[in-house]
């Protein structure tokens, strides 16, 4: 990906977390950027940002500092508010992803009532399970709440906040009317879906789109037994060997879930319109018997862990966007980018407590949208 010696190049500001950084392998990620015209620069909350430009965009992985602002930390709150200040006095530079655009997706009440308030309904056969809040500690209000909402038991219970903490990833499956009294409000109850233990992770990278299959829950159904409890990263990472992804015996000749690429197309179609960003994963699960997908979460700037060439698809985005929309321009756009290791430090360090890692090279399950073809994501040879 040369660029020609007549173009003009682009300085991008990033930040990511100390750990997140390490994840990255970002002197690959800065030499990809520069032979594509793009100088990197690691943002330092300690200095002026307007010192550090000019940038032509800005991306950033900073969901868990924003989310820890938002519950009160406030290291965390004094960084955001200056990021944001930046951002309000240069509104020609481009953000991957905007702010707002973010938190409708740390909490996931929210995040299911845009998507279920959307047009993904004319995608056809997908949709959000039956949800609902529970902000009380009073057990019957919840219960009536969620005979209100149609919640169905089994249910899965999930924190309100879906990044800043590792307690965002801490469930538990609830079976039974009794077992109630086992959710931990602030939380969002939502039906629990059998689907054969199998979650596809959908990584979206501007206008191409990733499938990753991974482990999940196995199937379960309403019973008078009690709730488990279980950390979301144990169940669904690439290598894991959880009891609760181990159907019964009498479900194992279950025909595999597969993803049906004209669907996926559609929904994933609705959700960059929904969402307006560049950088999300969506977690969908295919229903047992009616086939139907289930979407049962969305993260903002997820891992791709399981995406070969993560930079390259990255850098072009970014440079998409800068040839697209130049710095004169007034649009809001969103971009990516990353720079040299040993760089000196942010300026903040905070922990990163999204449930993915770094990717892997060699994911055979991965599949790769573009246009209207889908490619092998590890060979690029079209199918």
């Amino acid at each position: 990906m040369g660029t020609d010696i007549t173009s003009p190049r682009h300085r991008v500001g990033y930040w990511f977390s100390e750990k997140k950084s390490k994840k990255f392998n970002l002197e690959e990620f800065h030499g990809i950027c520069d032979e594509a015209g793009l100088d990197l620069v690691k943002i330092n909350f300690n200095l002026p940002i307007e010192d550090q430009g000019p940038f032509s965009v800005i991306i950033h992985k900073m969901t868990d500092v924003i989310a820890q602002a938002d519950l009160g930390d406030q290291e965390s709150l004094t960084i955001v508010q200056s990021f944001e200040r930046f951002i309000c006095a240069n509104p020609k530079i481009k953000i991957i992803d905007p702010f707002d655009n973010l938190r409708q997706l740390l909490d996931r009440y929210q995040t299911y009532s845009k998507i279920n308030n959307s047009d993904l309904h004319k995608a056809g056969e997908v949709f959000v399970p039956p949800f609902v809040d529970l902000v009380s500690s009073d057990v019957d209000e919840n219960i009536r709440k969620l005979r209100e909402a149609g919640v169905r038991y089994p249910f899965v219970c999930k924190p309100a906040v879906a990044h800043g903490s590792k307690m965002a990833h801490q469930m538990s499956i609830i079976f039974h009317e009794g077992a109630v009294k086992d959710c931990e409000p602030p939380c969002v109850a939502q039906t629990f879906i059998p689907h054969d233990a199998v979650l596809f992770k959908i990584f979206v990278i501007g206008k191409k789109y990733f499938v990753v299959e991974r482990p999940s829950l196995k199937n379960f159904s309403a019973a008078e037994i009690p709730t488990i409890f279980f950390d979301s990263h144990d169940v669904s990472k690439p290598d894991s060997v959880s009891l609760l992804s181990v159907l019964d015996d009498d479900e194992k000749c279950n025909a595999h879930p597969t993803i049906n690429g004209d669907l996926l197309d559609r929904v994933m179609s609705m959700l960059r319109v929904a969402l307006e960003m560049n950088l999300f994963g969506v977690d969908i699960v295919v229903e047992k018997n009616t086939g139907h997908y289930a979407i049962i979460d969305i993260n903002a700037f997820p891992g791709y862990e399981g995406v070969p060439d993560f930079f390259t698809h990255v850098t072009e985005v970014l440079k998409e966007i800068v040839e697209s929309s130049p710095v004169s321009s007034s649009s809001s756009v969103t971009t990516t980018t990353s720079s040299r290791v040993g760089e000196e430090d942010s300026g903040i360090d905070t922990g990163d407590s999204s449930d993915e890692k770094r990717h892997q090279q060699n994911n055979q399950g991965s599949r790769v949208k573009r246009s209207s073809a889908l490619f092998n994501a590890t060979t690029n040879i079209q199918i």
